[in-house]
């Protein structure tokens, strides 16, 4: 029989702050109660600050480990991630061959079906590519392919894909799109040198969001609006990354007041928690040096951020503590449909950081696990 678990302090409920106690017992938030808090009494009255714990989607790597290296690379990831306050993820692969990518998802199936004590738990996979533009590849290595749904079928019964990118103007997409929405997956707009119309036309078909918005597709000009201009005049939801090195602290207020639902993601590699180094990214090397990634030629290669910096970096451009919490935990829920994460209410999966007043993190727990924030 388990013994009920109560957490103090300031309290982000879906309601706003309270000021009062969270209990919770056998993974779920049992209760919480407390009087009202504003922010400037969260941000400086004694007391901790107990927000959700982050959901990214779209996590290669950490800790020296990749995802597509199959083995048990996925739950060293997930174990990395949780110490910095990630409760759940989305195992991402890159643009590979057939081959390696079924590596990766035989890997992370089982990761996906039982959630490894001290690990995030993995959720799904987000599969970026390899159905994207090969005159957009980023930092994606050069496997790109037409679009197969059987590919995609065969690939999702080795372990479940929860979200997939693809670039909405190559022959076939938008006819595809629409299938795959039937089918109960999230589709992305990413990897792109599709146009403005391109996007409208994709979001039509049910595509639902963007890939690491502004990287990697067609930028806002004002006689062009290219894809990026599609995402601040449409989007609902996209995703971000903002290590404030992808993208400028002022491109992320412009999509701040442009696209409601705007949330946060890593891009993180092997490099993330790791010295500065060598590391894999699928197919390709990468070297970490002064916090950023980068190929050989200089080409941003995902990132080393964490969730935990996220959060204070949204704080830092300006934002509220609670909205800067719904950007990395609450929309990504939303957007994959989990009405029981991201969020604390009663019946809610026990997932939640607790903070101090400079947003440090000092304790993480995940599904009532609590996590060891020094295991290496």
């Amino acid at each position: 029989m388990s013994a009920m678990k109560r957490i103090t302090g300031h309290i982000l409920t879906p309601q706003g702050f309270l000021r009062g106690v969270i209990e919770h017992d056998n993974g779920r938030i049992v209760r919480i109660d407390g009087e009202p808090a504003s922010e400037p009494q969260v941000r400086h009255e004694a007391g901790h600050i107990v927000l959700p714990g982050f959901i990214d989607q779209h996590v290669h790597g950490g800790g020296g480990r990749d995802i597509m290296e199959g083995g048990e690379a996925a739950n060293r990831i997930a174990r990395m991630h949780a110490r910095h306050g990630t409760t759940s993820l989305l195992a991402t692969t890159m643009t590979a061959p057939l081959a390696d990518l079924e590596l990766a998802m035989k890997a992370v199936g089982p990761a996906c079906r039982s959630r490894t004590p001290g690990c995030a738990r993995v959720l799904g996979v987000h599969l970026e590519g390899p159905y994207i533009n090969p005159g957009k590849l980023g930092a994606q290595p050069d496997f790109a392919r037409p679009t197969s749904v059987a590919e995609i079928r065969s690939l999702h019964a080795l372990a479940p894909i929860r979200l997939i990118t693809l670039a909405p103007e190559l022959p076939g997409n938008l006819d595809i799109v629409e299938e795959l929405r039937g089918a109960g997956f999230q589709v992305q707009i990413g990897h792109t040198l599709g146009t403005y119309e391109d996007g409208v036309a994709a979001l039509a078909r049910g595509a639902s969001g963007f890939t690491h918005l502004f990287n990697a597709m067609t930028g806002l000009h004002h006689r062009e609006p290219g894809m990026v201009g599609a995402a601040l005049a449409h989007a609902k939801y996209s995703e971000l990354i903002p290590d404030l090195l992808h993208v400028h602290p002022g491109a992320i207020r412009a999509a701040l007041r442009a696209i409601p639902c705007l949330f946060c993601v890593t891009d993180s590699t092997a490099a993330t928690g790791m010295p500065d180094g060598d590391y894999k990214l699928g197919r390709h090397s990468v070297t970490k040096c002064m916090n950023g990634v980068r190929l050989a030629d200089g080409t941003l290669a995902g990132s080393t951020l964490t969730m935990d910096q996220a959060l204070r970096n949204l704080v830092g451009l300006g934002l509220e503590i609670e909205d800067a919490s719904r950007r990395v935990s609450t929309y990504a829920a939303d957007y994959l449909g989990l009405a029981d994460r991201g969020r604390l209410q009663a019946g809610a999966w026990a997932d939640l950081v607790v903070l101090d007043r400079e947003l440090q993190l000092q304790r993480v727990i995940v599904e009532g696990e609590e996590i060891d924030l020094a295991d290496a």
